[in-house]
């Protein structure tokens, strides 16, 4: 109860800030951001990529497949509520329908049956909820661990990870915790041929991932329909790849 209570009173605050963000800087907190922005980058360097190069190599590529699905799955469940949310009913029936079928004919998610069945893979979280209902993207916002964000989005990470991930539902601190950290090593293992094309891309890495991700969600967001001209927000000139 109190967590509901906590992330109702999160999602109203974040409402209010968005709403006093100026249309024209989307990044007002740029120097805390690129602080946590090189301390990200040094985490990674020196302790996850190392982790999730081992875990590639160490895992056949069968079981990382199951990994992956199994985590996929639990998304998937994540999508099929926020889909609702946003009154996309015949999305949703196909995400629900594709998380019972993975979840029981595909044994808990670890075998992607349903893509084999044709049902179509969808992803929304309740961030872009949030944008669906025409809360603004607010400041952007680098986060430890996690990366780029909003403050809309922080609040939809908060939201769903509170009220409607079920890693969230699980009692045991252990179990749960070692579900969340595998989950996190298997996507970042997942991004492993792209992480050296961030630092060759750019001349400046943070600009050029601020950027490329306020794009992405502005799409996510307008269900593809978005373009760069109305996302709100300019590409930087240091961020083109010359």
């Amino acid at each position: 109860m109190r967590s509901k209570f906590f992330t109702l009173i999160t999602i109203g605050l974040v409402i209010l800030m968005t709403g006093c963000t100026s249309v024209e800087n989307k990044d007002p907190l740029e120097g805390f951001n690129r602080g946590v922005y090189k301390f990200n980058d040094v985490s990674d360097k020196a302790l996850f990529k190392p982790v999730a190069g081992a875990y590639k190599a160490v895992l056949p590529s069968p079981v990382r497949s199951g990994v992956n699905n199994f985590f996929a799955n639990l998304k998937t469940f994540v999508t099929t509520i926020n889909q609702a949310l946003q009154f996309k009913f015949d999305k949703a029936a196909q995400s629900a329908g594709r998380f019972v079928i993975n979840s029981t004919v595909g044994i808990a998610g670890l075998f992607d049956v349903a893509s084999k069945q044709g049902i179509p893979q969808y992803k929304e979280d309740f961030g872009q909820t949030l944008g669906y209902w025409g809360v603004g993207n607010g400041a952007y916002l680098m986060l430890p661990f996690f990366g780029p964000s909003t403050l809309r989005d922080t609040t939809g990470l908060v939201a769903d990870s509170l009220t409607i991930d079920p890693l969230g539902y699980i009692d045991d601190p252990r179990t749960r915790n070692i579900l969340v950290g595998t989950k996190f090593i298997d996507a970042r293992a997942d991004l492993l041929p792209g992480s050296d094309l961030l630092d060759e891309a750019a001349l400046d890495p943070y600009t050029f991932m601020r950027d490329a991700y306020l794009q992405r969600r502005a799409n996510q967001v307008a269900d593809g329909l978005a373009s760069p001209a109305n996302d709100g927000f300019e590409p930087d000139e240091s961020t083109k790849i010359k």
